[in-house]
């Protein structure tokens, strides 16, 4: 099996991975972001050597789909003419504001840069699996919380000074809190973390290492004995990538690409409008976003106009920022259902209930969201089935015709509001309402009869 068919690997510039709809590439820019010339010449060279769909992921990364073996040479020359460099290595991810967020408690930048030549110097990357990963964050309006990471590192104040709390194996709500200690000590702890991880082969993560290692590692350095709870108390604060927001020179605006996925070309209309409007740059954000900086404030409103015709989410309320759905039928080859037309569907006639999000994927793999979900509508030989809380390689409990699967949501969007009560969240209804009675709903939405 070569590189371009090993799943599970970190589909990076020099090794493809392949899909259901050919090869796929993922670019982290060293720089942060990108200026709007070069996101232009990126998605022509994904014209010319893919299949024209772009898209930016849950972890804020940038993805181009449908290469060939040459495309993806050819792609990886081009992007080095841009002058784009591009991230290797464990990644390390920062917040998209960092340094430039007049909230953030501490400026990540340099301790995360300090982590990398560390885990370099220790040799530890061709140790380490290319799911691996560390966070570093340094707090403010975009914090990265959402994300799960098998080191985590985040600013908390003490008193008057900045120190970090350490954890690992989790996002900001599950994560095991190690230790809350100095810069210096939170890369010691890093990168001893990684060292005990790879010790245990290239399929291990921080989520594998034993009781007694966690409390060695919990045991250095640590101002105060940490307190057992898990950081709940920041996540309630996490804002969307979308929206203005507040820098220490100007306001950046968040726009999302709907599902993490939008065509090259209204990603080139976007960008050309941002550079006459007077973007300087573009950065990737979690959620699925782009972040654009540099424009005088009066350049927001216009910019966010544009990308509302182009069909990009400018709204954090937009039902469609709770349903993750891979690119489906027929753009890729692994894909049992039409996953986008399901989604559009769902969304403009039950955006009122979704306040959960909803998984619809077009095979068991997974690919938009691996972790559970509230529902999630899974394609295969039998159509579409549905998933309750757990993830698309779950048995689904009720299947209905791929065709038809919106109009299954949309009886479970009814049996929701019929049973909601008085200040209820959708999402609490459903558990309430329990997966047979969910699935059953599903099943049972009648089809009209054709003539």
């Amino acid at each position: 099996m070569n590189a371009f068919s090993r799943r599970g690997a970190c589909p990076a510039l020099a090794a493809p991975m392949q899909t259901g709809d050919g090869l796929l590439v993922r670019l982290n820019p060293v720089a942060g972001g990108l200026s709007p010339k070069s996101l232009i010449g990126l998605a022509e060279s994904a014209l010319r050597h893919g299949n024209g769909i772009m898209e930016v992921t849950a972890r804020g990364s940038l993805q181009i789909r449908g290469l060939t073996p040459d495309g993806a040479r050819l792609l990886a020359i081009e992007v080095d003419a841009l002058g784009i460099a591009v991230r290797t290595g464990v990644p390390v991810e920062i917040g998209p504001l960092a340094g430039i967020d007049p909230y953030e408690i501490a400026d990540p930048r340099p301790l995360a840069e300090r982590i990398r030549v560390a885990v370099e110097e220790a040799g530890l990357t061709p140790r380490l699996g290319p799911k691996v990963a560390l966070v570093v964050d340094g707090g403010g309006q975009l914090m990265m919380d959402t994300l799960t990471a098998d080191v985590r590192l985040k600013a908390v104040r003490a008193d008057n000074d900045i120190i970090w709390s350490v954890s690992v194996a989790g996002d900001g709500r599950n994560a095991k809190v190690l230790a809350k200690v100095d810069a210096d000590a939170a890369r010691d702890i890093a990168v001893a973390a990684l060292r005990m991880v790879a010790e245990k082969g290239r399929e291990a993560h921080t989520r594998d290492l034993s009781g007694r290692q966690l409390a060695s590692l919990a045991g250095w350095h640590s101002f105060a004995p940490p307190s057992g709870r898990t950081e709940r108390d920041a996540i309630e604060h996490n804002r969307p990538s979308i929206g203005l927001f507040d820098l220490n020179n100007g306001t950046a605006i968040g726009i999302a690409l709907p599902y993490g996925s939008m065509p090259a070309d209204k990603i080139i209309g976007l960008a050309q409008r941002a550079l006459a409007l007077g973007t300087t740059e573009i950065r990737l954000a979690p959620c699925r976003a782009l972040l654009f900086l540099g424009q005088p404030a009066a350049a927001n409103l216009p910019l966010r106009d544009t990308a509302a015709s182009l069909g990009f989410v400018t709204d954090a309320s937009d039902p469609r920022t709770r349903i993750a759905a891979c690119p489906g039928a027929p753009a890729c080859a692994s894909g049992r259902i039409a996953t986008r037309d399901i989604a559009e569907t769902i969304a403009a006639e039950n955006a009122d209930i979704l306040d959960f999000i909803l998984h619809i994927s077009g095979c068991a793999k997974g690919c938009a969201h691996p972790g559970p979900a509230a529902l999630t509508v899974v394609g295969d030989e039998n159509g579409a089935g549905l998933v309750v809380n757990a993830t698309a390689k779950a048995l689904p409990a009720g299947y209905r015709p791929g065709y038809d699967a919106a109009r299954g949501i949309s009886r479970v969007a009814a049996m929701i509001r019929s049973a909601r009560l008085p200040g209820e969240t959708a999402a609490a209804c459903l558990t309430r309402l329990g997966a047979a009675g969910i699935a059953e709903a599903y099943r049972q939405a009648q089809t009209k009869k054709r003539k």
